[in-house]
């Protein structure tokens, strides 16, 4: 496909190159219909192509013979996450009286934190509810100004249904790493899950050839790692946790690698392995509670 031109006396509505973000193009690429910018383009025998499509890569495909629509760009699954957790404070303040440190006694969190023996005996769902929890005001609002921005931006990149498989490999593998190191203290927080979407946005950067270490995600990350081994009261193997099993499952998501965490189709592999992260993070859960 080649340059969109104008042919009316309103301007064509400008994308975003896919390895790019930041940089605006008009053109897409003509085999999988992707946004790509001139440093992207690859001439082909009709129009241009992205690297990937002008490439011989197998894992693409899957993208032969079908138009692959870019993700929208609503976030509704960022939106109800942090719904949820906002919900569950007010239950908290309400069940305690106050904003105070009381909240950590309250039923809701007794009965829905991370905390190894029970999970030992059958109670697996706080394996993810201990990431709808929270203990005081400030811990809610870093926890949900993080995932609303993080998540937001995924979601609105790689679509819903691929950032709550992202978010929830991060919840599981963050409880398996927060009762590894410390599974007879309950834990709470989405740390574990907003760790999780800071590995699978350096994951993406990555992927489109950004120094990982000068980006923003990886300046945020850098900071939050430091606060995770300074401060106290952090659950390190809950953060530790989360940033590895959000990474991997945008490996997984890109083709284990080799393709775009956004586009393309899953296919039976890849289902495989995100449903596998997510068993293997409970197995492993179970096994050190």
């Amino acid at each position: 496909m080649s340059a969109p031109h104008d042919t009316g006396t309103s301007a064509p509505e400008a994308l975003h190159c896919y390895r790019h973000p930041g940089r605006e193009t008009l053109v897409r690429c003509s085999h999988c219909d992707r946004p790509i910018c001139p440093s992207c383009m690859r001439q082909a025998a009709v129009g241009f192509r992205c690297p990937e499509c002008a490439g011989s890569r197998p894992t693409h495909r899957a993208w032969q013979g079908r138009k692959v629509r870019a993700p929208s760009g609503r976030m509704p699954a960022t939106m109800a996450l942090v719904a949820i957790s906002v919900i569950a404070f007010l239950v908290e303040v309400a069940q305690s009286g106050s904003f105070g440190p009381t909240i950590a006694a309250t039923p809701l969190i007794q009965d829905g934190a991370i905390f190894g023996p029970l999970i030992a005996d059958g109670e697996w769902y706080r394996l993810v509810t201990g990431a709808f929890l929270h203990g005081s005001l400030l811990h809610l609002g870093f926890n949900m100004l993080l995932l609303w921005w993080l998540g937001g931006q995924l979601e609105r990149y790689a679509g819903t249904g691929r950032m709550l498989a992202i978010y929830f490999s991060a919840v599981l593998w963050g409880s398996a790493g927060a009762l590894l190191l410390s599974g007879d203290v309950p834990t709470i927080g989405a740390s574990g899950g907003v760790y999780g979407l800071m590995g699978a946005l350096l994951v993406l950067q990555r992927q489109q050839g950004l120094a990982v270490l000068r980006s923003w995600v990886g300046m945020l990350l850098i900071i939050n790692l430091a606060f995770t081994f300074v401060a106290s009261n952090i659950s390190v193997g809950g953060h530790l946790g989360g940033l590895a099993g959000g990474a991997a499952a945008a490996w997984v998501l890109s083709g284990f690698g080799r393709g775009s965490i956004a586009y393309g189709r899953l296919g039976l592999i890849g289902s495989a392995g995100v449903i596998g992260l997510l068993a293997g993070a409970v197995v492993i859960s179970l096994a050190v509670a």
